[in-house]
């Protein structure tokens, strides 16, 4: 059973293509995560997912409808969510506001409180500090808040973009523990990092990109592959980040 497909995806920002024929199939109720070099266009394929770039050619699939020209907005309404790469929270709201604001689409107010309730259960480092401004929380903290907040639209697919960037390894460990927990709990989750070695401790399935297309696909075993070490030493990626809408995340 396959949750999202991308199938033959040409992508990139503008005239710089960054994807050429990528093909993944995301399992529902497992971790799967893209490794690879720099430039290899792990974030573009996210971004693919979430319409946030050019998509020349391909489709993506998702539960069985295809979404490649979908808005992102209605992506959001069918069970996808994002935390973007960075930790990018509202700063300046509280960290009930951050909560509060990604349940915007949900008007029941008992059910914005029950679904905050929950993902606190997650997160309970966030339940003395919901009064507080987002920014005088520690990096590892305004991890836990992108991630609690994507949570908040009770999303079926979470896209998360280096989640463990900048963090101390004890945090690291603790929020791929808790994206673990997550997803035994029904989530899907499809991750960008370049932490392989400890991000693969968690996954289930291993994409590897290298210069813009799935070198390899396999299980946790992958990263013994003398391949997967040649790539990380040796490959060359095209340039991420030369677009015009290179920036344009959602936060």
């Amino acid at each position: 059973m396959t949750l999202l497909s991308l199938k033959g995806i040409e992508s990139g920002y503008g005239k710089l293509q960054i994807l050429f024929g990528v093909d993944m199939d995301i399992r529902p109720g497992k971790i799967s995560v893209i490794i690879g070099p720099n430039g290899a266009g792990k974030s573009t394929a996210l971004k693919s997912i979430f319409n946030l770039c050019d998509i020349y050619k391909g489709s993506v699939v998702y539960k069985g409808k295809n979404i490649t020209r979908l808005p992102t907005h209605e992506r959001i309404g069918m069970g996808i969510a994002i935390v973007p790469q960075g930790r990018q929270v509202f700063c300046g709201l509280t960290v009930r506001e951050n909560l509060e604001m990604g349940a915007y689409l949900t008007t029941d107010s008992a059910l914005v409180e029950r679904r905050l309730q929950e993902v606190l259960g997650h997160f309970p480092p966030l339940r003395a500090k919901l009064s507080e401004n987002a920014y005088s929380l520690s990096g590892g903290q305004q991890q836990m808040l992108a991630i609690a907040r994507a949570l908040m639209q009770d999303p079926h697919l979470i896209l998360m973009d280096e989640p463990s960037l900048g963090l101390a390894p004890k945090t690291m460990k603790e929020i791929f523990a808790k994206i673990r927990d997550i997803v035994d709990e029904g989530c899907t989750v499809l991750m960008v990092e370049q932490n392989a070695k400890s991000v693969c401790e968690i996954a289930d399935e291993i994409f590897v990109l290298e210069e813009g297309r799935v070198a390899l696909h396999g299980g946790r075993k992958l990263l013994n592959d003398p391949q997967v070490k040649h790539i990380y030493l040796g490959g060359h990626g095209h340039k991420e980040g030369r677009g015009p809408y290179l920036n344009k995340v959602l936060t």
